[in-house]
């Protein structure tokens, strides 16, 4: 498993499995799939509901807590300082873990950013007492880390953003490559946006992606992978079929050219298939996270 390297030295696997929208009852079982094929980190939410069953599904894996690379991430409802503090209990209780290695803030909330800038200042006290191992953030465009980044004593070790060929915001990629903040993809194959107007109905079927993909023997959704980690993303697709899941780890000896990477770049649409994080707000999104 190839691996990057975030901002303070510790080591994430490139690619991950995410759990978004997987049902408690389908996700013990994806998580068990996906550990058992090789894959070492995890991505869930506080917002998705199936904290609990991550955990179980690693404890019931056998393997060594160090081995398994588990990420969470804080919903707005729980922002502010003393409330994300708590949010970790939450997130840890859920998981069983007395620790996570990645600990983020879901969204920007930029209605009330002082509640986000404090949120954030919660997860530096949590990595400093060492109950987190990094912290970063999710959906956060240039405005929103240009602020953050002006009160942070920690600049985020991540931004998990929507980033896929239809979608790939390259100035917060590039905010993020000049800061040091790896960019973490969500939706990597495009798997939530239909681009009907535009004549696409899914990136799987879009004919410069199918084509690349026939002339390395490999399907779309592994090109799709394979051009992430090329361009220095972390990935975290998401299924719950153990044949989907092991088609989509099997992406490290895929060599992309030059001409391929230009060509799937060019492929981007500027529309995004997610929530505009410009119009996040409490009254909108927010929901109230259960008690571990």
């Amino acid at each position: 498993m190839k691996s990057f390297t975030l901002n303070n030295g510790v080591d994430i696997p490139a690619l991950g499995l995410g759990v978004f929208q997987s049902s408690p009852e389908e996700t013990a079982q994806a998580v068990s799939s996906a550990l058992i094929q090789g894959y070492r980190h995890i991505d869930t939410a506080a917002a998705y509901g199936n904290e609990r069953e991550v955990g179980e599904a690693i404890r019931a894996s056998g393997l060594p807590r160090d081995d398994v690379f588990v990420e969470s991430k804080v919903w707005i409802s729980d922002y502010g300082y003393d409330e994300t503090l708590h949010a970790f209990d939450k997130a840890a209780g859920k998981l069983g873990l007395e620790q996570l290695d990645l600990f983020i803030l879901h969204q920007a909330l930029p209605s009330d950013f002082e509640r986000t800038l404090a949120a954030y200042r919660a997860l530096e006290g949590l990595l400093n007492d060492g109950l987190v191992r990094a912290i970063g953030v999710s959906n956060f465009m240039v405005d929103h880390l240009t602020r953050l980044l002006d009160q942070a004593d920690v600049v985020p070790a991540v931004n998990q953003i929507e980033v896929h060929p239809y979608f790939q915001q390259p100035e917060v990629q590039a905010f993020g490559r000049e800061h040091g903040i790896l960019t973490q993809a969500w939706s990597p194959i495009g798997g939530i946006t239909f681009y009907r107007e535009a004549g696409h109905t899914s990136t799987l079927d879009d004919p410069t992606i199918t084509a690349i993909a026939d002339r390395v023997g490999r399907t779309p959704a592994q090109v799709m992978l394979a051009w992430h980690i090329a361009e220095g993303r972390q990935v975290i697709p998401k299924s719950v079929k153990p044949a989907r899941i092991g088609e989509n780890i099997d992406v490290f000896d895929i060599e992309l050219t030059a001409e391929d990477l230009a060509a799937i770049d060019a492929l981007d649409t500027g529309k995004r298939g997610g929530p505009d994080p410009a119009e996040v707000t409490l009254e909108a999104f927010g929901r109230e996270i259960p008690e571990a």
